[in-house]
Parts: structure tokens; C-alpha cells; sequence
């Protein structure tokens, strides 16, 4: 998508009511587009509806959107940098991102970001990005099976005779370290000692499971899907999809214990040509609190908003991944060991599922 040339505007400072006072990285010039790539769908219908349009009308910034899977976005982002033809402001990046791919991403000044600061959760703001969404891979469960006694745990999902029947485990994304890591969490590695990873261990502990494994599912709808027609008892799943399940009345139900955590964060790209309508956006998604918790609903993903507990109930609260029941249950993954042995994990993976 070729960049116009650019007209350099004094925006508006002034922030609909309510919001923090800026500070010197979100008081400065801005350019006047905004270029934001990220996964199209319902997840940018949503930015678009409750932050790009309210950003925009506030600060007289036009967002451009583009919509790119994550992967397409990183090769194409190098690309530009290759070229020296940069057209991104801001990507979308996972936590691995925020380790290995540090030389193509702006460091953030999160001290002069005073939104975030006030409206997010502690680790809302990183060096390098952001928080966007957060959410877990989760045990979703069929809540008909399992009327009496439901599982719970990691070591319940590898326990198939106390809670018989067909399992469904990811082969897409990160399953590459998400599955071993469940793997050892069964086994009866404390999360805290999980890391670095014992693979030899985890892969004896997945032999066990193999067999009653059912479906290794590659989408985030076929996830849906096979809970839906009762092709598994339970499956690791995203939170978010595993929510969509629940609210559609299937006799289903998540289980936080031992979720692995799974964030979205929004960075900005080195050489991006509108760095301070970046900054300002940043700070912007956390300022306009009151959007937080229908875009959360919409799209079934908590933000790094600490404010939303205070609207939602606390039945609707604990589906989400930074509930205060639910976060101290997420498993945080170190995503330096995880960068620096992604090779090695990824043929791991690959030998033992296609033998």
C-alpha cells in the first residue's frame, strides 16, 4: 500500500473528557494518518467501531487500517525495512515478538504514556509494546459429561480414567511450547519452574496423551466446532473462542487453572513514519476507558484495562483473563528461553507429531 506524501498538522490536543493529562510523548505534533496493520474480521471491525474512529474524530488523525495475519505482517514488514520504504506505524506482535524481534521495533517510553500509566494493569506497557488483548490457552470442557466432577487442571486433562473420553490439542500457533508446557504442568512441574523447559520430560508426558488425542486442531473456529458437536470431552483452546462456545448456550464451560498466557500487543515498527500519532494512539486505547468493556464483549478478549472490574459483575468478570480470580492463575511464559529455542522447539514438535 503505497504511503501518500505526508502534510504535517498541529492536531489537537485537547482529549475528550475525562482523560488523563498528556504528557511530552503524546503532546507532540502528530502526523495526520495513522497506519495500523492488524488481523481483519471481527477483531478489526471492533478497533475500528471503539478506538481508530473515536482516535480519529479526537485527534483529527486519520487511521488507516490494514488487515494481515500476523505472519504476513512480519514478512512484509522486513520487506519494507529492506527497501527502506517503511508504511507501517503499528503492528501487532505476540510476546516471542517482544524478544526476538527487538531490532525492528521502536522502544516505548511507557513513563510518558500517562493513560496507560493510570487506566492499565501493572505490565500494561513493555519496552516494546503494548498490551492489546489478553487472553490464555485454556481446558474448554463439555459440562454434560461432566456433571459431577469437572477438570480442572492440566494433570485432569491427562487423566483419562477419571475423565474419560476424546482430547483436542492444537497443532497451530505456538503449540509448539504451549502443548509441552501443559505437558509438564501435568506432570507436576510447578509453574514457576517450568522454565527452562525440561523437553525431554514434556514429550514423555505427551507419549501418555497421544492416543487419546481426537483432534489436533488448526483453526480457532474448527476449535469451536468439534465443542460444538461433541467430537471431544475437552480440548485446549483460546479463551476467547472457548468464550464464544459458552455464549452460545453449549453445554460447555473454561477452566483458568494453569492457562497459559496469551497477549497481543500493539508495537510500533522501527522507522515508523508517524511515530507520534503511534504514541499518541497508544496512550489514546487506554485513555477512552468507557470503550473497554463492549469491545471486550465483542471480541471476548480481556484488555490490560485494570478499570473493567469495576462494571462488569463478577460472574461475567471471571470469564476473562485479568480477573482478579483469574490472572494469578495465568502460567507467564519466558519468552527470552522461548525466542532463543524456537528452532529447536519447532523440530521437536514436528519430529514427534509426524513419526
Amino acid at each position: 500500500m503505497p504511503k501518500q506524501n505526508w502534510k504535517w498538522t498541529t492536531a489537537a490536543l485537547a482529549i475528550a473528557a475525562g482523560l488523563a493529562t498528556a504528557a511530552p510523548a503524546v503532546s507532540q505534533e502528530l502526523e495526520d494518518q495513522l497506519v495500523i496493520a492488524t488481523t481483519g474480521g471481527l477483531m478489526g471491525n471492533s478497533l475500528t467501531k471503539y478506538f481508530y474512529e473515536p482516535f480519529a474524530k479526537a485527534k483529527d488523525v486519520e487511521v488507516v487500517p490494514v488487515a494481515i495475519e500476523v505472519p504476513d505482517q512480519w514478512a512484509r514488514s522486513e520487506a519494507m525495512m529492506r527497501t527502506g520504504n517503511v508504511e507501517f506505524d503499528i503492528v501487532t506482535a505476540t510476546g516471542p515478538d517482544l524478544v526476538a524481534r527487538t531490532e525492528m521495533l521502536e522502544k516505548i517510553d511507557c513513563s510518558k504514556l500517562p493513560s496507560i500509566q493510570k487506566f492499565g494493569v501493572s505490565d500494561a506497557c513493555t519496552e516494546y509494546g503494548v498490551v492489546r488483548t489478553t487472553g490464555g490457552m485454556l481446558i474448554n470442557y463439555n459440562t454434560e459429561i461432566f456433571k459431577d466432577k469437572a477438570p480442572k487442571t492440566w494433570a485432569d486433562f491427562w487423566n483419562v480414567k477419571d475423565f474419560p473420553g476424546p482430547r483436542g490439542l492444537p497443532d497451530t500457533g505456538d503449540r509448539d511450547w504451549w502443548v509441552p508446557v501443559a505437558a509438564l504442568l501435568a506432570d507436576g512441574v510447578k509453574p514457576e519452574e517450568l522454565f527452562p523447559l525440561d523437553i525431554d520430560r514434556a514429550y514423555k508426558k505427551l507419549d501418555e496423551i497421544r492416543p487419546h488425542v481426537a483432534v489436533w486442531w488448526k483453526t480457532g473456529d474448527q476449535v469451536q466446532q468439534i465443542m460444538r458437536n461433541k467430537e471431544v470431552v475437552m480440548t485446549m483452546s483460546y479463551s476467547g473462542r472457548a468464550l464464544a462456545v459458552v455464549k452460545e448456550g453449549a453445554p460447555v464451560a473454561m477452566s483458568w487453572d494453569g492457562a497459559i498466557r496469551d497477549t497481543g500487543y500493539m508495537s510500533i515498527l522501527k522507522g515508523a513514519p508517524d511515530k507520534n500519532a503511534a504514541l499518541a494512539y497508544l496512550d489514546f486505547f487506554y485513555a477512552n476507558s468507557e470503550a473497554h468493556v463492549p469491545f471486550m464483549r465483542d471480541v471476548n478478549y480481556a484488555t490490560g484495562s485494570k478499570t473493567v472490574y469495576d462494571t462488569l459483575s463478577p460472574e461475567e468478570g471471571k470469564l476473562f483473563a485479568t480477573s482478579a480470580e483469574n490472572y494469578p492463575k495465568l502460567v507467564k511464559p519466558d519468552f527470552k528461553w522461548i525466542g532463543a529455542h524456537r528452532d529447536e522447539l519447532r523440530a521437536r514438535w514436528t519430529a514427534w507429531l509426524t513419526r
